[in-house]
């Protein structure tokens, strides 16, 4: 099925280059820009996103590895820092 038609891009080109990140780089977090690049194209009006969003989610290598899962809400719990300045923080 055809995702993107400015770029022909299809589902099975999408998956594909998931699977050939996956596989040189198991450790790599997969963005839709990736993907792109990976196939040599670039988004030109982005109304495949939607589409092209669901089809990346629908592949089973588009997991985040196990070691970088929870890594954000990790450094921000140890150091407090909601990432605001102390003056917009809600009073507790």
């Amino acid at each position: 099925m055809i995702v993107c038609h400015c770029t022909n891009i299809s589902d099975h080109e999408i998956r594909a280059a998931i699977d050939w990140m996956r596989a040189s780089d198991p450790e790599a977090i997969i963005t839709p820009g990736k993907i792109y690049h990976a196939l040599g194209k670039a988004a030109d009006c982005g109304g495949c996103m939607p589409l092209f969003l669901d089809t990346m989610r629908s592949s089973d290598n588009l997991e985040v590895p196990m070691q970088l899962r929870r890594l954000r809400v990790a450094a921000t719990q140890e150091s407090g820092y909601e990432g605001r300045r102390k003056g917009y923080r809600v009073s507790q």
